[in-house]
């Protein structure tokens, strides 16, 4: 991580205690009735990645399993900042990447959060130009990603160190990595002032299909199965011990959303793509978001053993110490939603 990466992410530990005590004297976490959060904060991302979480809200489908509980949805950029809001006490739970998650585990020793399901798999890759047809055209060139340590940044330069490319956190080496917000990476690409970017879904899409790019790689290829956490579901420690029953209503709104997009998919991706004009001001077009989905998989197994090799990936690029990763999961209350539903329980073993 950066060091003004680290700086905040310290200065919102900090503000955390204060959160912390507010709550205690009865502040914002007010309890409603019954034990329950008054207000549940949850994060997510406007991209076809976090469909679970556009779908559960545009649909109702959390605020229906959580009753009386008040769903206050925010969404940011890239996972970095939904985890310093986390740590700042300004979100309770939220859709994220596996990186951010791991970042956030490791600065805070294990006690600001908790990965309680998993959402998405697949849907991520490297985007770029005409002319570039393998590693080594790549030297020289301009490649952005969503923020520096999201989960695209870090797959990105693993990729890069893998084929014998360096790249540093300040834009040089043999290839400048140049990390900026989804909307803008797209408007360079297009533009022709980077070379390319390794981006998420709907993104990976817009690039190929309105500015002419092509998919050098797709990350699902460098996985075993196919398989790979892009999105799972996380919540702050202290929130799921508090409202324990609040995070499990939670967690029935996930899993609706993921068994809507499984059982509906044209409705599903109707609801996805409403929530994004909402959020955006302009929907997908019909190509891209069935492009999209097409190179999505949902799921409520957060594929752990995909969790540690990012992390693996993350120190081997710098970006990371070396972190114990022992009890980041809590699936417990997945599970028994799980089984209640007939679905077969899900793992958080390392290997697969």
């Amino acid at each position: 991580m950066s060091s003004r990466t680290l700086r905040a992410l310290a200065l919102a530990a900090a503000a955390v205690l204060t959160a912390t005590t507010l709550a205690a004297c009865g502040g914002d976490d007010e309890a409603a009735s019954g034990g329950e959060a008054g207000a549940l904060r949850l994060g997510y991302f406007p991209n076809i990645t976090h469909a679970p979480a556009l779908i559960g809200v545009k649909n109702g489908l959390f605020q229906q399993a959580l009753g009386s509980t008040k769903l206050e949805p925010k969404t940011f950029n890239a996972g970095p900042a939904a985890i310093e809001a986390l740590f700042s006490g300004a979100i309770d739970a939220t859709y994220i990447g596996p990186n951010p998650a791991i970042n956030g585990w490791a600065t805070s020793k294990g006690t600001a959060l908790k990965i309680i399901a998993g959402s998405t798999s697949g849907g991520a890759g490297l985007v770029v130009k005409a002319g570039i047809n393998g590693p080594a055209d790549l030297k020289g060139k301009k490649i952005a990603t969503p923020q520096l340590g999201n989960t695209q940044d870090v797959a990105l330069r693993a990729w890069l160190k893998a084929n014998g490319l360096n790249a540093d956190q300040q834009g040089g080496g043999d290839v400048s990595v140049l990390p900026q917000d989804n909307a803008t990476a797209l408007q360079a690409f297009a533009q022709g002032a980077i070379d390319g970017a390794w981006v998420p879904e709907p993104n990976l899409s817009r690039m190929i299909l309105e500015s002419k790019g092509k998919l050098l790689v797709n990350e699902k290829d460098l996985w075993p199965n196919g398989q790979f956490v892009t999105t799972h579901l996380i919540v702050k420690q202290e929130f799921l011990k508090k409202y324990p029953e609040t995070v499990k209503k939670l967690l029935q709104g996930h899993i609706a959303a993921e068994k809507l997009i499984a059982t509906d998919s044209a409705g599903a991706q109707k609801a996805a793509n409403e929530q994004i004009g909402a959020l955006s001001g302009k929907p997908l077009k019909d190509d891209i978001l069935a492009s999209a989905f097409k190179n999505l998989s949902f799921t409520n197994d957060p594929i752990a053993s995909s969790l540690y090799t990012s992390a693996q990936h993350a120190q081997d690029v710098g970006l990371l110490k070396p972190v114990d990763l022992k009890g980041i999961y809590d699936l417990g209350p997945l599970n028994e939603l799980l089984k209640a539903d007939g679905q077969p329980a899900v793992s958080d073993a390392a290997a697969a």
